[in-house]
């Protein structure tokens, strides 16, 4: 007879922070609590920078973004000022865990594992993320598995509009969402062989950046008993019951594992990075932007420029070098003097108030060993990314109370969570020490007997074999 083959369930929540899942909200997550109190968890430290992309497909590779050219959902075309590609999931060469797997003949499932699309070919199921550009094109692998999904379970919902004031609106189709994409991974379980799934849910960020400031009494435009209050906790409490429908389907052979790429906290504000480069110097107009304007949309002074920068929940500044940049004027022997003065500058920004900010700025050289692709020449976390940074420019003030491209009440941290649970052995509920997403696809491959590459830059979880 042969051995049983143990099989593994990944549940993935975009964004969940350790505060909310093991401490804040856990006693009303029932079925998290029984993973927490019979299995092993801990904080997981993310990737840098700690966002979406590259996050997930660093856990899934084990390897640095500098390794994978990866360091964004947007990068700048080379040769170009403000030319943007999205990453794909082409641009994913190395191999996932779930490759690994399949290369042994044990069956996978993969759904939503950003960047997912297009939809790569694997030994079983695969369904594309919410980068997909729409249900029109082929988003799963084997192609006819759209057909089926779509039959009994209506057109596929990719993601959500979370940037809006239809805050109703949003929230239903925040449920609607979730609630399909569960229903999908229930049919899964029960209509394909499989030893390995992961899944990865979108709706735990959009929940998180809608609605923040209506939940955490700290938030700068937060107000005391709001129509929205209860909806983070109440979202948290319909993702445990969701959760629970799906391990009711498996069997004491399947580990859990439920883990995020990052965390989340509430944004303080957003820092208009391109209007502080305008003051210091190093970005020159033509004409002067008008209110909200970005670079894009402005008359930049090439020939005078010799920074600009980019939005987002982490700030990218890139240099003006000549050979490089179409109108580069940055020698590049003296690159190394504008770019120590340049991070001299940028950690002396205090706050609207004066206050001394906790700021972080890292050459791609200090985050990655090597590095492909085209990094930003320097990545900023504004006050430990308690600031987001703000593109657009214009304004009368550095320092804007919300976000400029939307709605958008919350920031990334550092932290996302892992947890592994064993309905065959109790564990103990036993907090372990910080993880990294690196470690993550060693884990998974030791403990399914799998000799994970000695490329990978993680290693195997103690606590887990």
């Amino acid at each position: 007879m042969k051995p049983v083959q143990r099989r593994v369930l990944v549940i993935g929540l975009d964004c969940a922070p350790p505060e909310l899942l093991f401490d804040q909200f856990v006693d009303e997550l029932p079925n998290i609590q029984q993973m927490l109190h019979e299995g092993v968890y801990a904080e997981m430290e993310s990737s840098h920078p700690p966002i979406t992309i590259p996050a997930w497909t660093v856990m899934a590779t084990s390897k640095n973004p500098g390794k994978l050219g990866m360091y964004g959902f947007r990068h700048r075309k080379k040769g170009t000022y403000n030319e943007i590609l999205l990453a794909n999931s082409h641009w994913i060469k190395e191999k996932t865990v779930w490759d690994l797997i399949g290369e042994t003949g044990r069956k996978i499932v993969v759904v939503g594992v950003p960047p997912a699309y297009p939809p790569k070919p694997v030994n079983g199921a695969f369904i594309s993320c919410f980068m997909t550009p729409g249900t029109d094109k082929d988003y799963t692998y084997p192609a006819e598995l759209k057909g089926e999904i779509e039959k009994l379970h209506g057109d596929y919902i990719l993601d959500v509009n979370f940037r809006t004031d239809e805050k109703d609106k949003l929230l239903k189709n925040l449920y609607r969402m979730t609630e399909q994409h569960f229903a999908i991974l229930r049919h899964l379980t029960k209509t394909r062989p499989w030893h390995f799934l992961m899944s990865v849910e979108i709706g735990v960020d959009r929940v998180h950046h809608a609605f923040w400031k209506y939940f955490d009494p700290e938030h700068h435009l937060y107000e005391p008993d709001n129509k929205y209050e209860d909806v983070i906790p109440e979202y948290y409490k319909f993702i445990d019951s969701q959760i629970g429908k799906l391990i009711k389907q498996t069997d004491d052979q399947t580990s859990i594992v439920i883990v995020s790429d990052h965390g989340a906290k509430r944004m303080k504000g957003a820092f208009s990075v391109n209007q502080w480069l305008v003051e210091k110097g190093y970005l020159k107009f033509k004409k002067s932007p008008s209110r909200g304007a970005s670079l894009s949309e402005s008359q930049v002074d090439w020939s005078k420029t010799r920074a600009w920068g980019w939005g987002g929940y982490h700030g990218r500044l890139f240099f003006n070098i000549k050979g490089r940049e179409p109108q580069g004027i940055i020698d590049p022997e003296d690159l190394e003097e504008v770019r120590d003065q340049m991070m001299k500058d940028v950690k002396s920004i205090r706050g609207p108030r004066g206050e001394k900010w906790d700021t972080k700025v890292y050459t791609p050289e200090e985050l990655y060993a090597t590095h492909i692709g085209n990094p930003p020449d320097l990545t900023v976390y504004f006050d430990d990314l308690n600031w987001r940074s703000a593109g657009t420019l214009g304004y009368d003030s550095h320092y804007l109370p919300e976000n400029d491209r939307g709605p958008d009440d919350a920031v990334h941290s550092h932290h996302g969570v892992f947890t592994y649970y064993d309905p065959k052995r109790s564990m103990g509920g036993k907090k372990i020490k910080t993880v990294h997403l690196l470690d993550f696809a060693p884990t998974i491959l030791q403990h399914m007997g799998i000799k994970a590459p000695e490329d990978m830059e993680g290693k195997a979880i103690e606590e887990v074999m």
